[in-house]
């Protein structure tokens, strides 16, 4: 059974830095892609970053391009998001998402089948 836990979300000022955590419980990194996603109160989900495993080929949305890194562990089952110049529209839940087939499209919440809880993340002006 395949579990995802999110962790580092917290307060921060703008300007700020977190790294938000993802344990990766009961899943086999294969030939997919995992990604991170937000949502905020009132606002439909969206995806941030996104990385598959076939060639660790990374993607971003273009509002965090620049000032976010995503990186995967495949010895430890973790799987990370950097997260720099934090602004306040950046604060929302932020959720790990998963899949163990093919995912042709990789910031697409629909293409993931397993998900975390979430952690939440709120930048201050």
């Amino acid at each position: 059974q395949v579990q995802l836990v999110e962790s580092g979300g917290g307060s921060v000022q703008t300007g700020g830095s977190l790294r938000l955590s993802c344990a990766a419980n009961g899943y086999t990194f294969r030939d997919s892609c995992m990604g991170w996603f937000r949502q905020a109160p009132g606002k439909e989900r969206e995806g941030v970053a996104a990385i598959c495993t076939s060639g660790r080929k990374t993607y971003y949305r273009d509002f965090v391009k620049g000032r976010s890194s995503i990186s995967l562990d495949n010895a430890k089952n973790m799987l990370y998001l950097q997260m720099d110049t934090l602004k306040p529209e950046d604060s929302a839940m932020y959720y790990c998402a998963a899949d163990d087939q093919m995912v042709w499209t990789p910031l697409l919440g629909a293409e993931y089948d397993y998900w975390g809880q979430g952690t939440q993340v709120t930048v201050s002006s």
